[in-house]
C-alpha cells in the first residue's frame, strides 16, 4: 500500500513550501489510492510551541488535506529511538562526541586536518573523539554502558565494514557495495532512477555523523528512519534540500535492519531573489495568505501544483 507522510515541526508557521510539499504528497497519495499521514516533528521541545502545532493543523486543513488521527508525535515516541539507540549502540558503530562546534571548527582549521569540507550536517566532523573511545578496554570486551549525557556519533567506517561484511555473506564478492535508493523525483542535480550511493563517499563526504544528541537524544536522522519504519511509510515526499540526507538514513536504514522506502524528492519554492522559503519569512506563510483573502486554489497556483481529479 502507498503510505506517504507530511513531517512539520511546531517551529513556527507553514510556508508556500511546506504547503506544495504537504499538497504533493496528499494528492500522490490519492492518486495512488494509498494513506497521507501527519507526523508532529517536535524532538526539539525548547523550540517548539503548542500554538504552532495548532496552526499546522488549521493551515493543513484549510488547504484542504486530511489524515488518520492522532498524530504521531515525536516527543511520545522516545522509547522508540533509545531502543534503535541501543542497538547500533550493541552493534559497536556508535561512539560519545564531546566537541564543540568551536572545537570541530579549529580542529578543522589546523594544517594537520587538511582542507575543511561540508557534509549534510555541516562541517564533516574530523574524528576528535573516535580513537580515544576505540582505546578504551571496556568497549573491546562489551561492558561498556551507552551514554546518555552526550552526543552520539556513528562511525561510519565501521558502520560500512559491519554491512560489508553482512553483504558479503550473501554474495561472496569481497567487495565494498554502493548503498542504493531508488528515485522517483529528482536530485538537485537531476539524479533520478536507482541511486547508488559509494562507501567512500559516505567515509568521506558525510563521515561520522551525530544519531543523538545530550540535549533532547534523537537526532533527527535517526528519529525520522525509526518514525517511518514504525508507520510503514512506503513513500518519502520531501523538498531536494534532504536529498543528501537520504544517504544517511538508508545507512541507518540497514543497521537497524529497517525497510528501505521509495524517495521522491521534489523541487523547492523560493522567493523572488530565488532563496528557499524559511519560517522566518512569515510574508509567505499560509496563515498570512489566509488573512489576506487568499483561497486554497489560490496557494496551488503560487505552488503550480493543479487539483488532482
Amino acid at each position: 500500500m502507498f503510505v506517504t507522510r507530511f513531517a512539520p515541526s511546531p517551529t513556527g508557521p507553514l510556508h508556500l513550501g511546506h504547503a506544495y510539499s504537504a499538497l504533493l504528497a496528499h494528492d500522490m497519495a490519492r492518486v495512488a489510492g494509498g494513506k497521507f499521514l501527519l507526523r508532529i516533528d517536535d524532538l526539539d521541545q525548547s523550540r517548539a510551541r503548542p500554538e504552532w502545532e495548532s496552526q499546522i493543523y488549521d493551515d493543513l486543513h484549510w488547504l484542504g488535506l486530511d489524515w488518520p488521527t492522532p498524530c504521531r508525535r515525536e516527543s511520545d515516541c522516545f522509547a522508540d529511538y533509545d531502543a534503535a539507540l541501543d542497538r547500533l549502540w550493541n552493534l559497536g558503530v556508535l561512539y560519545p562526541c564531546t566537541c564543540t562546534r568551536r572545537d570541530i571548527s579549529e580542529a578543522l582549521g589546523a594544517p594537520q586536518e587538511g582542507v575543511v569540507s561540508n557534509g549534510p550536517d555541516g562541517p564533516i566532523y574530523p574524528g576528535t573523539c573516535r580513537q580515544p573511545m576505540w582505546e578504551d578496554a571496556r568497549w573491546a570486551d562489551g561492558t561498556l554502558p551507552r551514554p546518555k549525557d552526550v552526543h552520539l556519533r556513528l562511525h561510519m567506517g565501521k558502520a560500512l565494514s559491519l554491512l560489508d561484511n553482512a553483504e558479503n555473506a550473501v554474495t561472496g564478492t569481497g567487495i565494498l557495495q554502493p548503498i542504493c535508493f531508488d528515485e522517483t523525483g529528482s536530485g538537485p542535480s537531476g539524479q533520478h532512477g536507482r541511486i547508488g550511493v559509494p562507501p567512500d563517499h559516505l567515509a568521506h563526504a558525510i563521515g561520522d555523523i551525530v544519531v543523538a544528541r545530550k540535549d533532547f537524544g534523537a537526532s533527527y536522522h535517526l528519529a525520522v528512519v525509526v518514525d517511518d519504519a514504525a508507520q510503514r511509510v512506503s513513500h518519502v515526499i520531501r523538498g531536494q534540500d534532504l536529498f543528501e540526507a537520504t544517504k544517511i538514513h538508508i545507512v541507518l536504514q540497514d543497521l537497524l535492519g529497517l525497510p528501505r522506502p521509495v524517495y521522491h524528492h521534489h523541487r523547492l519554492i523560493r522567493d523572488d531573489a530565488r532563496k528557499r522559503l524559511a519560517k522566518r519569512d512569515n510574508a509567505r506563510a499560509i496563515a498570512a495568505f489566509r488573512e489576506a483573502g487568499a483561497t486554497p486554489q489560490d496557494i496551488r497556483d503560487r505552488v503550480g501544483l493543479p487539483e488532482v481529479g
